[in-house]
């Protein structure tokens, strides 16, 4: 089914990138997405076909996205998921996302998503946002677990979106990595792109990639098995954390697309005397030890700071209190 989204440029957004301006104007769409929809010439200016995402927007202008969504898939109020929601009003909801919960529904996943089980809670999510993502201006992996914010009005969605891409959303996260030898503080800056070989996966790569940068805090170290870590995105790349942590050699723990559950990386960083410590960390957790902790970011409307914690999840708390077992080391 094709999607129109249309807007005429106000004098105040004159001047403005259109990649820029159609995120903040509430389209919907990541600004990634909206880049490829500009590149593919499915955008246009006054009835001409615009394929520059850096293109300036002048006052006046009438701008038309003409987009694809999937006919079939429909979104389905489901009942009986259990979300729990930190914080809501007539703007926003910010919940705690369980691990194992998708974000949103996409092909293979059209039912049992936080969007699904959200529709049962309100009656209408984001306005004219792409209608399979209504609301949803940034998202965790499936097994990530921790805050999200979901925005309720298409006033929000183009509020949080443009904090999200000035950068001015604080997302921070706490992780259990591999190894005790990382610095006590730190920043990875290094691109991240599709995998050359294996598609599913992102990869440091200076070959189709786009910036990303992540800052890190240690702690506390398990000598010599783990540490926990405090980290702060300055972007936000798909599995960012988890690809940049394997890229220095410290990967998250029961990570199993990037090195959190192979044996070959983990004992380049735990001497391999510790091989049943390691065997008994990786039967408390099946999925990477990732957890967003805290987001930060402006209320919509109420031009105030908010801030919203949600405490680790019971399968990294048996983690932490199994290391807490181990002789610990300070940072």
């Amino acid at each position: 089914m094709e999607k129109v989204f249309e807007r005429t440029v106000q004098p105040v957004k004159s001047g403005t990138r259109l990649d820029v301006y159609l995120v903040e104007s509430g389209i919907g769409l990541s600004r990634s997405r909206v880049s490829e929809l500009i590149k593919g010439g499915n955008v246009t200016i006054d009835g001409k076909v615009v394929k520059k995402p850096s293109h300036r927007v002048r006052a006046g202008e009438h701008i038309v996205v003409r987009y694809e969504i999937p006919e079939e898939a429909e979104l389905i109020p489901q009942e009986d998921i259990e979300i729990d929601i930190l914080y809501e009003d007539s703007e926003i909801i910010v919940i705690n996302k369980p691990p194992g919960l998708v974000v949103h529904p996409a092909k293979g996943h059209f039912t049992g998503t936080v969007v699904n089980a959200l529709l049962k809670k309100i009656t209408h999510i984001g306005g004219e946002s792409d209608r399979l993502r209504p609301g949803i201006v940034h998202r965790l992996d499936k097994e990530t677990s921790g805050v999200m914010v979901i925005a309720k009005t298409e006033r929000a969605v183009r509020s949080l979106s443009r904090q999200i891409m000035e950068r001015s959303m604080r997302r921070e996260y706490r992780a259990i990595v591999w190894g005790t030898t990382i610095p006590d503080r730190g920043t990875v800056d290094a691109p991240i792109g599709r995998h050359p070989v294996d598609r599913k996966r992102m990869a440091v790569t200076p070959f189709n990639s786009k910036p990303a940068i992540t800052h890190y805090t240690v702690l506390k170290k398990y000598s010599p098995v783990a540490t926990l870590l405090q980290l702060k995105l300055d972007t936000g790349r798909t599995h960012q954390i988890r690809v940049h942590m394997e890229y220095i050699g410290h990967p998250v723990v029961g990570d199993p697309t990037y090195s959190g559950r192979d044996s070959r990386k983990i004992f380049r960083v735990v001497p391999s005397e510790y091989a049943d410590q390691v065997s008994g960390i990786l039967k408390l957790i099946d999925r990477q030890a990732l957890h967003a902790f805290r987001l930060t970011f402006i209320h919509p409307t109420k031009d105030v700071e908010v801030q919203f914690e949600a405490p680790l999840p019971e399968d990294m708390r048996r983690v932490v209190e199994y290391l807490e077992s181990l002789k610990s080391i300070s940072s």
